[in-house]
């Protein structure tokens, strides 16, 4: 069972650079791990790439259909009273966003605060680095 970042999650319903990467990771283990919160990341990212121009209106509904239906089918951390003492910590100790620290948040919560060993998926920079000093694996991207 691994954690997925709406980073990760986004290439799997769009062909992205990273889309490769994260059907493999899929495929390595498709026991999913999500934030509540994440359907909404995933929303805002489609209808960012709609506004830059790179997808069409249309395919981002179709994506986000396809996002729902795969989400529908991971373990969801919704413990919110949990996680947000958690993200606020990690904002003092690790240069995040809002959002990217509540997911990080969600997966210490779902890890039970020892993550060591267990595995992260995101492309988003910042928030590998801050996983992988929370003790999580995070596997490189190419």
């Amino acid at each position: 069972m691994r954690f997925w970042d709406s980073s990760a999650v986004v290439p799997l319903v769009v062909g992205q650079s990273w889309s490769t990467e994260a059907e493999r990771w899929i495929g390595e283990d498709a026991e999913a791990v999500t934030w509540t919160l994440t359907p909404v990341e995933v929303a805002s990212a489609l209808q960012r790439l709609v506004r830059d121009g790179v997808l069409p209106e249309r395919s981002a509904i179709d994506a986000e259909s396809l996002a729902g239906e795969l989400l529908g089918h991971t373990h969801v951390v919704s413990d919110a009273e949990r996680v947000k003492p958690l993200a606020c910590r990690l904002q003092r100790v690790h240069a995040l966003r809002a959002g990217d620290a509540l997911q990080l948040a969600a997966a210490l919560a779902w890890a039970d605060g020892a993550p060591s060993g267990l595995i992260l998926h995101t492309f988003d920079r910042r928030l590998a680095l801050a996983a992988e000093r929370e003790g999580f694996r995070v596997i490189p991207t190419p």
